[in-house]
């Protein structure tokens, strides 16, 4: 009877356990997972035409076209293919932005009249 009555008084301890668990499972595996899917999903809504990418299943290619749930790739001189957005796996080189080729352009224009 002794036994009995020191376990009737609850504690909170394997209550903590499983919300430390929890926790610790989150902050481990969830979190960095949605972070990276977020940034997945960046890469792909900022592609552009004549970025350089490679595809998940490991084709290089140009991007030649860009619609809203497709990617239309240069995989060889003349030769295009479509793929789904989401089948990009990685924006391996940004095309320049034509800014910058018109401020190149006029500074070789600039170097040519000196």
């Amino acid at each position: 009877m002794y036994y009995a009555a020191e376990s009737s008084g609850g504690s909170a301890l394997p209550l903590l356990v499983v919300v430390a668990f929890a926790a610790f499972v989150y902050f481990l595996m969830i979190r960095p997972q949605q972070k990276r899917r977020r940034e997945v999903e960046s890469m792909q809504s900022s592609m552009g035409v004549g970025d350089e990418v490679v595809t998940v299943g490991g084709l290089y290619g140009t991007v030649v076209e860009v619609s809203d749930d497709t990617v239309l790739l240069e995989i060889s001189p003349g030769v295009t293919s479509k793929y789904a957005r989401a089948a990009i796996g990685k924006v391996n080189r940004k095309a320049p932005v034509e800014e910058d080729a018109a401020s190149e352009e006029g500074s070789a224009g600039t170097a040519d009249t000196d």
